[in-house]
């Protein structure tokens, strides 16, 4: 062991460094200076040269001869090399390689990352190559259009595959570009070419509409004359309309005309033209949209914090003992117990493998036939006792597999960083709506969950066993990926220490109530005021996805961006919100009812709209977590509890009880459990976090959720006739007439905000048209009619 040891200390120190070719800032401007002015020299070459090619061309057998003049621009070197490039090398692509130059020096001079101008490198030359071979075909016209390299590369292509053949292949090279380097699609393409014959039908049917109404009118005006001249009643001459091929109007008119030749009737003609106005109007409607991002381009929800960046990597912490070690005296020795366990209750084994991962090995079995599973299962305790570890746990049957698990703790347990999770290919590259790095799984793999899909997340755990790092990992993986402008935060902490980091970003990423101090929530009023807000927020939602024709918030967003919604109309872009509860027990022991109402009303309708609840609890208990809460929260995280019953409460089964602690974890999203050691974020790395993003441009507050008035807070009413709003008879006329007391209806009909209409019911209330606060009911009309209302009025004037 010794000698080993000395071998990894020495090949540490023979550890070959990489050499840095970084630049100084000075090396920069003057290696940056001369790209731009060579990438300036050569595009003047080659324009030269195609006034002055074929002077020039004798004097390049003499280029070393000083007694010759070139008429380029740029004398012999300038002939020389443009000759090179355009008629021996690529032709007029060959214009290309000057950008790229030029290119590359901005790229020096501004010191942009490398591996942006490697990819201009890259695809610039491909361009120059398929470009060349393209105008190849018209070499025989003039040779500087695709260069000697075209010409010949092309008749190479034609010989062996025809001139269809290669057009084809270059075809192909085309698609390719547009898939990989544009990230176009079959979708996309088809709407291009479907937009693109519509404006086609769109200027043909104009041009035609502008030819034929002159022809018409100068076909009524020698109508006109004809009739005064012979003086014979003739059917008028009419403004064409224009043509739609599927209007049932147009074949019905035409039955018309033959039977009726002599007049139209005016009804025939209104309806005519109102089913044209139909037409147009909804023609309009459907190129308002295209026409709105062709000229302001798609409505992006990042341009007022466009210059937001995201934390980087560096502020998370590194450990040195991260990578998993392979001890092979462990894993013998616990595969020898086993199978010696195993045999003295008479189980035979037919193989045995071992998946190491960071905090438990995984050892799976295949028995011999015959063996019943039950019979391994029930010796859990005592595979525990020979190989004298914590936390065993059988997976009999192994889910997908036809084997056996027994997980075994490992002697010396290996963090699992946040840093290694969050920089790896899987969470870097997800495409997700929510994607959350929860943590890596027995065989070492980082396990990435999307929470939109979740769509609520249970989360339960003893004291000290990783339930507020585990928080803090989902809204660190969400601050990592997710701009300002997409997802926002609503904290609820009742313990007033763990989320308080969390302040430093209230202008960025947190939610509150307009008259609310302080973002994060302990007290448990405002808890209660804040669901209920939620809960206002969630049906403002829906009613504007019932008005925008959409399922989900995902179609919604889409449809805004495009510029299919209008603003006007009260339609704006929804953000996620994030509910975050911690200690959840605590807020059903303090409000009980008041705090359950809401969450299950949450839970049962919000997830369309994009709002995710994560609740974290000390203890999962049935008054705790009831049946309706538990109903829809299909994905559960359960961290080490003290007992099966809790286990069962929180997973629907055990297992949870059998956790070794410190971040051991179960995960489960209704089907499957996965057993996982969740990502370590320290409070330091937090700050930090925070800092990074506190420390950049906001927006002017937090995002403001829609005000709740509460029972008790909607007793002060406007008795005084003079004080009241002056919407006031429109509104008691809308509640009257609707016969429903709601300030979401004020809302609607008259376009107000919450506080106003709240305050309009108040004083509605005051006046006794409508009755008390009923909770989430609409309060009673106390007033049957119209008639009723002016008479109620009119007394209150008189008195």
């Amino acid at each position: 062991m010794a000698k080993k040891k000395s071998r990894g200390r020495s090949t540490k120190k023979t550890k070959f460094k990489k050499p840095s070719f970084t630049l100084s800032n000075q090396q920069k401007l003057i290696f940056g200076s001369l790209l731009l002015i060579l990438g300036i020299l050569l595009f003047t070459a080659f324009l030269s040269y195609f006034f002055t090619g074929q002077a020039d061309q004798s004097i390049l057998t003499e280029f070393t001869s000083r007694q010759v003049k070139a008429q380029n621009w740029l004398s012999k070197v300038g002939a020389w090399v443009s000759d090179l490039f355009i008629y021996r090398g690529f032709g007029i692509p060959s214009f290309l390689f000057s950008g790229l130059i030029f290119l590359s020096g901005i790229y020096v001079l501004l010191n942009i990352k490398k591996s942006r101008l490697w990819r201009h490198w890259f695809w610039g030359i491909l361009i120059i190559v398929w470009a060349s071979v393209l105008l190849g075909f018209f070499n025989e016209k003039n040779a500087l259009l695709g260069g000697t390299i075209g010409f010949e590369i092309n008749t190479i292509l034609q010989d062996y595959i025809g001139k269809l053949g290669a057009i084809l292949l270059l075809a192909l090279g085309l698609v390719t570009y547009l898939a990989i380097r544009l990230k176009m699609t079959p979708e996309q393409i088809g709407t291009w070419l479907k937009r693109t014959k519509k404006e086609v039908k769109n200027e043909f049917s104009r041009e035609k509409t502008v030819e034929t109404v002159p022809l018409d009118n100068d076909l009524s005006s020698e109508a006109e004359s004809i009739k005064s001249a012979l003086d014979i009643d003739l059917p008028k001459a009419e403004p064409t309309i224009a043509h739609h091929s599927d209007l049932k109007t147009s074949s019905t008119s035409d039955t018309t005309k033959k039977t009726s030749p002599s007049k139209k009737s005016a009804a025939d003609e209104e309806l005519q033209m109102e089913v044209k106005h139909v037409f147009e109007e909804k023609s309009e409607t459907d190129n308002l949209s295209d026409k709105l991002v062709e000229d302001f381009g798609r409505f992006d929800p990042r341009l007022e914090l466009s210059k937001f960046q995201f934390p980087t990597l560096e502020l998370l912490k590194k450990y040195n003992y991260e990578n998993i070690t392979i001890n092979q005296e462990e894993l013998e020795e616990n595969k020898n117990r086993i199978v010696n366990t195993l045999r003295n209750y008479n189980i035979g084994i037919a193989s045995i493998k071992a998946t190491i991962g960071p905090t438990v090995t995984l050892y799976e079995i295949v028995p011999e036939a015959g063996i019943r599973i039950s019979k391994i299962k029930n010796l859990e305790d005592d595979i525990a006792l020979s190989l004298s570890a914590l936390g065993i746990r059988i997976i009999a049957p192994i889910p997908g597999k036809g084997t056996i698990g027994i997980e075994v703790p490992n002697k010396n347990a290996t963090v699992v960083s946040m840093r290694s999770v969050i920089a790896s290919e899987r969470f870097q590259k997800a495409k997700m709506r929510l994607p959350i790095a929860l943590g890596k799984t027995i065989s070492n793999e980082t396990f990435v969950v999307d929470l939109a899909k979740m769509p609520h997340l249970l989360m339960a755990g003893a004291t000290g066993q990783g339930k507020s790092v585990g928080l803090n990992a989902v809204l660190t993986s969400l601050l990592y990926k997710k701009h300002p402008a997409e997802v926002k935060f609503v904290l609820v902490d009742p313990k007033k220490v763990e989320l308080t980091l969390y302040n430093r970003i209230e202008r960025h990423y947190l939610a509150k109530l307009p008259d609310s101090d302080e973002a994060i929530i302990t007290d448990t009023t405002k808890v209660v005021n804040t669901l209920n807000s939620l809960c206002i927020e969630m049906d403002n939602r829906y009613e504007l996805l019932k008005n925008a024709m959409c399922r989900n918030i995902a179609e919604y967003n889409e449809k805004f961006k495009a510029r299919k919604l209008n603003p006007n109309d009260g339609h704006v872009f929804l953000p996620y919100i994030i509910l975050v509860v911690d200690e959840f027990a605590d807020l059903i022991m303090t409000a009980g009812k008041e705090i359950e109402t809401p969450i299950a009303r949450l839970a049962q309708l919000a997830r369309a709209i994009g709002i995710h609840l994560i609740i974290a609890t000390q203890r999962p208990s049935v008054n705790v977590i009831t049946g309706i809460i538990k109903a829809n929260f299909p994905a559960r995280m359960a961290f080490r509890v003290t007992s099966k019953i809790d286990s069962r409460t929180i997973l629907d089964g055990s297992g949870a009880d059998q956790l070794i602690g410190r971040g051991d974890m179960l995960f489960t999203q209704g089907n499957d459990m996965i057993r996982l050691q969740c990502a370590f974020v320290d409070t330091p790395e937090v700050e930090l976090i925070t800092d990074f993003i506190g420390s950049q441009k906001a927006y002017a507050s937090a995002h403001l959720l829609p005000e709740y008035v509460g029972e008790e807070s909607g007793t002060s009413l406007d008795i005084n006739i003079e004080d009241r709003d002056k919407l006031f008879r429109e509104a008691a006329e809308i509640i009257v007439t609707a016969q429903q007391g709601s300030a979401s209806l004020l809302q609607r009909k008259l376009k107000l905000g919450y506080n106003r209409a709240g305050r309009l019911i108040d004083q509605l209330e005051a006046a006794g048209i409508v009755g008390q606060f009923e909770g989430s009911k609409a309060r009673q009309v106390l007033v049957p009619d119209l008639v009723a209302l002016d008479q109620l009025l009119k007394e209150e004037r008189l008195g």
